[in-house]
């Protein structure tokens, strides 16, 4: 019977996974920094910054896998000169930390990375397997860092890239565009920053899937449906939930700089889940229905 810790439980995924893993009868011990989050799991409280707390917690659960889901996700305030040293402390350090765990209880690691760590250029879909890192941000740079802390630390690690995430728990862009959407009768969204969106509830399934294997490397997992931009995504997302705002679509240049630079490419191309007998995900179109019939029950 495989035992899973996952960290991260707090946020969108770590939630997601927790509830897949209760639902194929695992054991599971869920951690976040939280000390007081309410759950109906075992739940421990981890700084995954602290190197000696993560030895101690994660060797004392004694899981077959690690399902590491904690991230400084905030792309923005990472760009942020006080900030960068917490957003490497946890996505690098961390990173590194756990994986040394799993070394040395020769457990499975599955890391979850993002579509920022290449350059965000060009219209050719990112392979899995590609080399060509050349991250444009702070984000971007300190989850490839925690790629290499994975990779050159263990052989049993699955890294998994992601973009345009969206799940029940915490913030992201559907919450956001259906809040604006309901106040304004016209909202301007970027068009030429083209990608996939990833379900949590979804990915969930599908990291758990990988767990119960040994095909092992790196891999692109969002929906599938097709590649958009953010204004098609905004379209499909009123069409949906039935509200008649105006989408009006602007180039990212005209919309204004984020502090961050934005991939125009975030492509991923998911061609090796198939390849390996994973189960790809649904279409991007069917995991917003689900996920709006979701937020509203």
């Amino acid at each position: 019977m495989m035992k899973a810790f996952v960290t991260g439980v707090g946020g969108q995924l770590g939630h997601d996974v927790m509830n897949e893993l209760a639902k194929r009868g695992y054991e599971a011990v869920g951690s976040d920094i939280l000390d007081n989050l309410d759950t109906d799991y075992p739940y421990v409280q981890l700084d995954i910054t602290n190197a000696d707390a993560v030895e101690k917690v994660i060797t004392e659960v004694n899981p077959d896998v690690v399902i590491h889901c904690a991230a400084w996700t905030a792309v923005d305030a990472a760009e942020d000169e006080e900030n960068i040293p917490k957003v490497r402390a946890i996505n690098v350090n961390g990173t590194k930390s756990i994986a040394n765990v799993c070394k040395k209880l020769d457990c499975k690691m599955i890391y979850i990375s993002t579509d920022y760590v290449f350059n965000g250029q060009g219209t050719e879909p990112w392979k899995p397997d590609c080399k060509d890192f050349a991250p444009q941000n702070v984000y971007g740079q300190s989850k490839l860092d925690g790629e290499f802390a994975v990779a050159n630390t263990l052989a049993k690690y699955f890294i998994v890239r992601i973009a345009w995430v969206f799940g029940l728990n915490g913030k992201n862009f559907i919450k956001t565009m259906l809040n604006v959407g309901k106040k304004y009768p016209e909202v301007r969204v970027v068009n030429d920053q083209i990608g996939t969106p990833t379900y949590t509830y979804d990915l969930a399934r599908l990291l758990v899937d990988m767990a119960e294997t040994e095909k092992y490397g790196y891999y692109h997992a969002t929906n599938d449906g097709g590649y958009i931009s953010w204004y098609d995504f905004t379209v499909e997302i009123y069409k949906q939930a039935g509200l008649s705002t105006k989408v009006i679509p602007v180039t990212t240049e005209e919309y204004g700089l984020s502090k961050a630079a934005r991939p125009f490419n975030s492509r991923l191309d998911k061609s090796k889940l198939v390849e390996n007998g994973f189960e790809p995900l649904p279409t991007w179109q069917d995991a917003l229905r689900n996920y709006i019939i979701q937020i509203n029950e």
